[in-house]
């Protein structure tokens, strides 16, 4: 079979010219793009999907996490900025739910996925900034060994090439930064990566017989594998109710390959095979949760579009987060903002848990900016799970609001970068966070 064809040159038509380039339409895409513009300049962002929220929406995980710390025995919300002015954007339009008890040591926030949907178009709008969805990044064009020149993309208007001075990656598998040549790595060092996942929701439940079912629910779970009658992918459910109350959200697959390995999510079969793989064990997921007090009539009424991923590539950055960090709440004195979420380890068959000392100690550990500075590229960041952290710090630091934060920090860098006509690495970093401050993040430096 032959393997390699070889494509006659073309000349590919540029699509436009913008200051900065904004890849990937996640909460840091989001948070990014919104504080580009803010700053006036000409920004565009580009999505894969019609509509932004990343993880949040495309992948149907309804639940902003990250976004609360436990300080000293009182969670307290430790992200705003951009993440704010989006959350009460949700609110407005009656789609947001009040923080619920995780473990009663910190708290998540769900959110209707429309609601999302609308309320970050309307943000990026206001902002100033350009959006483009059904856009497919295919490649860089390099002006040296350390500028990004060009992002390459396929549209239904054909392939196009997107002129820029400053780019930012956040598309989640950090491809623009690994097609123009940052150092990065998979996984845990032996190639094992978080495990994905396929949400979907459920409706039809009777909000008062259900009751708090996720109390019940892992009991249930033990009583049917014992009898045989039901094999679950993985231990430790996430079955929470919507908003509505007769609408709930689950958590309860887990996607491996024939190795019994994570999916990868750079890998084209094996993405193809995780997404009927996840319906396969939500029709069983389904099944047994008819039998769930109050969810007898419930149906499925959304599978997310596409497969959750929760980790591919991890750039390597001038500093690399670990999990000591997390766990140990480190300062660093380059802090742009927050995590207050613990290791979140989808390993196989469950998910484990690593906390910081609660309440001994403040809950929560500095993000440095140069996390999102990738080594050898001087006009190129990374925010989202695919910035500089070891394989346990990303499972705690891919979530929401740590890619909030990362998000809102690139932008205001890239807007620094351009002013002083200096590289991302070369910012000065107490102009950076007075940017932020000003912005409404919260840096951590005081609690």
């Amino acid at each position: 079979m032959q393997t390699v064809l070889t494509e006659p040159s073309r000349q590919t038509p540029v699509l436009g010219e913008y200051e900065v380039i904004v890849l990937g339409g996640g909460p840091a895409g989001i948070a990014a793009a919104v504080t580009a513009a803010r700053a006036g300049r000409s920004t565009l962002l580009i999505e894969r999907h019609g509509f932004l929220g990343g993880m949040g929406t495309a992948a149907g995980v309804t639940n902003f996490c990250g976004l609360h710390a436990n300080v000293h025995g009182n969670i307290r919300q430790v992200v705003h900025g951009v993440a704010a002015d989006l959350l009460a954007r949700i609110a407005a339009l009656g789609g947001l739910n009040a923080p619920h008890s995780l473990f009663g040591k910190t708290v998540a926030q769900s959110y209707d996925t429309p609601a999302y949907k609308i309320a970050a178009d309307d943000l990026l709008v206001s902002a100033g900034a350009q959006v483009l969805f059904h856009v497919l990044a295919v490649g860089a064009v390099m002006d040296g060994p350390s500028r990004v020149r060009a992002l390459l993309v396929e549209t239904k208007s054909g392939r196009r090439a997107l002129l820029g001075r400053s780019f930012i990656d956040c598309s989640g598998d950090g491809d623009l930064a690994a097609w123009a040549g940052a150092p990065f790595e998979k996984g845990d060092g032996h190639g094992h990566m978080l495990y994905p996942s396929t949400m979907f929701r459920l409706n039809g439940i009777d909000p008062q017989r259900a009751g708090k079912a996720w109390e019940v629910i892992p009991g249930l779970m033990l009583e049917a594998e014992a009898a045989g009658r039901y094999r679950f992918p993985r231990k430790t459910p996430i079955v929470r109710p919507q908003k509505s109350g007769i609408e709930w959200r689950v958590n309860l697959t887990q996607l491996a390959n024939a190795q019994g390995d994570a999916m990868d999510g750079t890998d084209v079969q094996e993405l193809s095979d995780a997404e009927m793989l996840g319906r396969r064990q939500i029709a069983s997921v389904a099944g047994f949760l008819k039998e769930v007090p109050g969810f007898e009539n419930s149906y499925v009424v959304d599978i997310a579009p596409q497969v959750g991923i929760r980790e591919t590539r991890r750039v390597h950055g001038r500093y690399i987060l670990t999990e000591s960090d997390v766990l140990e709440c480190a300062s660093f004195d380059d802090t742009v903002g927050v995590n207050g979420w613990p290791l979140e380890l989808h390993l196989k068959g469950d998910v484990e848990f690593r906390w910081p000392k609660i309440p001994q100690s403040r809950g929560f550990n500095h993000l440095p900016y140069r996390m999102t500075v990738p080594l050898g590229l001087d006009n190129l960041w990374v925010a989202g799970r695919c910035a500089s952290m070891t394989h346990e710090a990303q499972s705690a630091a891919r979530v929401t609001g740590a890619c909030f934060v990362m998000g809102q920090a690139a932008g205001a860098a890239a807007d620094l970068a351009q002013t002083a006509d200096c590289a991302a690495a070369d910012i000065d970093i107490p102009s950076l966070q007075t940017r932020l401050e000003s912005g409404g993040a919260y840096l951590g430096r005081s609690w």
